[in-house]
């Protein structure tokens, strides 16, 4: 039995649809599958956290949520995600690449071991390309659908974390923007959305800050502070047909952090 209240039928903006959602487990991703589900959509949640994953999946109920083991590194995991969204719904009209992973954090390159950069590649770089041919070999032959890759404010600028991160985070927004150009043809949309920092468990043991600290991180936009529900209510708008004419985007939900430098200018902030 569903746990999460649905909304009225015409407020629900995925009604109908399906999505796969990898890293869907905790966090952002699984904000992502309760909202998506909360707007109709019935969504596999694929990651390897298996009993974080199906305490999601008990959460939402199996009419709406769906559990499926998949180590985004791995081909055969990936397809078989895939598989299980057309077996069980028979199609699937949005691909979310949510699966992340960081290093340490090593400042210079000399100290950095290529096993650790090709580690983290493996699953935010290879992981969303394989996400993205596997969605794409379903929703050819539909004419539709919607892929979405989480990026980070490291897709835009440098300095933020580590080489090994921010290289792939630069590299999916070149794959969204390829891709979109290839299956658009197919009436297919691809997008990156790219976020700044959010305090939740992954930034606390990267970034090594409390909430003073993280209350401390710069941001230009005052007053407001971003949280995983933001993120996957821009994830909505890609996924939903609100966006039906945007493709090939990186949409960027960083309060105007890559916009502007916070040191130099008209507008610097002398508290940075």
């Amino acid at each position: 039995m569903a746990c999460i209240q649905l909304l009225p039928l015409p407020a629900r903006r995925l009604e109908g649809n399906v999505a796969l959602i990898t890293g869907g487990a905790r966090g952002t991703g699984a904000c992502m599958v309760k909202l998506f589900s909360k707007h109709g959509a019935k969504v596999v949640v694929a990651d390897i956290r298996d009993q974080q994953g199906e305490a999601v999946q008990r959460e939402i109920g199996t009419e709406y949520a769906t559990y499926v083991h998949c180590d985004v590194s791995k081909e055969i995991d990936v397809e078989n995600a895939v598989n299980t969204a057309i077996s069980k719904h028979g199609k699937l009209d949005i691909m979310v690449n949510n699966a992340v992973i960081i290093d340490k954090g090593k400042p210079s390159i000399l100290d950095n071991d290529v096993t650790d950069f090709e580690r983290v590649v493996r699953v935010n770089l290879v992981g969303p390309f394989l996400g993205t041919k596997h969605a794409a070999r379903v929703m050819i032959p539909a004419k539709k659908g919607s892929i979405i890759t989480i990026g980070s404010v490291s897709s835009s600028v440098g300095g933020v974390t580590t080489h090994a991160y921010t290289s792939s985070k630069h590299a999916i927004v070149g794959l969204a923007k390829n891709t979109a150009a290839e299956l658009g043809q197919f009436g297919i949309r691809v997008n990156s959305l790219s976020c700044y920092c959010i305090h939740n468990q992954l930034a606390e043991e990267f970034f090594k800050l409390d909430d003073e600290g993280f209350s401390k991180v710069y941001s230009n936009l005052k007053g407001v502070a971003l949280t995983e529900e933001d993120v996957a209510q821009a994830a909505l708008f890609l996924a939903s047909d609100e966006s039906k004419y945007i493709s090939g985007h990186n949409l960027a939900v960083d309060g105007g952090f890559t916009t502007i430098n916070p040191i130099f200018g008209l507008f610097s902030q002398s508290q940075v």
